[in-house]
């Protein structure tokens, strides 16, 4: 995200005593926000910070599981990426349209995660300029990993002070919806 729009991003100290910032939408008397209130442009950037801060929290939390297990030859871009691949065996473009890999650097991270021995690629016989990749037993174990990491955190985030499964259902609806809504600001030019 641009640093003009974190600069512009409210602020705890711009917040009023319900935890509006200036200029949104008033809470109802409960607290709540009110559904039909226009939204104001510092809480949408606020949340487009905090979507931002989450995945690099995200990755770190990953990283620091690697780190804590002495495992030190994959990064957590590549460990998130073994995990959404899983038990699919798919193409290298399949990665990103499948929403597996989201950066932009795909082919780097296949080459490295092959030449570890994370994935194994094959050719296509029906197209030779096809790669087909899968996890080896490597790769499995780096996802099990990931998987038991995220068991944890499902339980764990539910604890005193946590979200209940209610908020965290509302949270990804809210979520699917924004991805919906940037995926649709899209204009394909070509």
């Amino acid at each position: 995200m641009a640093a003009s729009a974190r600069s512009n991003a409210a602020s705890p100290q711009d917040r009023d005593d319900h935890g509006a910032a200036d200029g949104a939408a008033p809470p109802a008397a409960d607290g709540q926000l009110l559904d039909d209130a226009p939204l104001g442009l510092p809480d949408y950037l606020d949340a487009l910070s905090l979507i931002e801060r989450l995945h690099r929290l995200l990755l770190d939390v990953v990283k620091d599981e690697f780190e804590r297990l002495g495992q030190l030859d994959i990064n957590a871009v590549q460990a998130l990426l073994l995990f959404n691949v899983g038990d699919n065996e798919v193409s290298a473009g399949e990665l990103k349209t499948r929403g597996y890999y989201q950066g932009s650097n795909v082919s780097y991270n296949l080459k490295k995660l092959v030449e570890s021995g994370y994935m194994s690629h094959e050719r296509s016989a029906v197209d030779r300029r096809a790669v087909r990749v899968r996890l080896t037993a490597k790769g499995r174990g780096v996802r099990d990993i990931v998987a038991g990491l995220f068991a944890r955190h499902a339980v764990g985030v539910q604890g005193p002070g946590g979200v209940t499964p209610a908020e965290l259902y509302g949270l990804t609806d809210s979520l699917r919806r924004i991805e919906r809504f940037w995926a649709s600001e899209i204009r394909y030019i070509y």
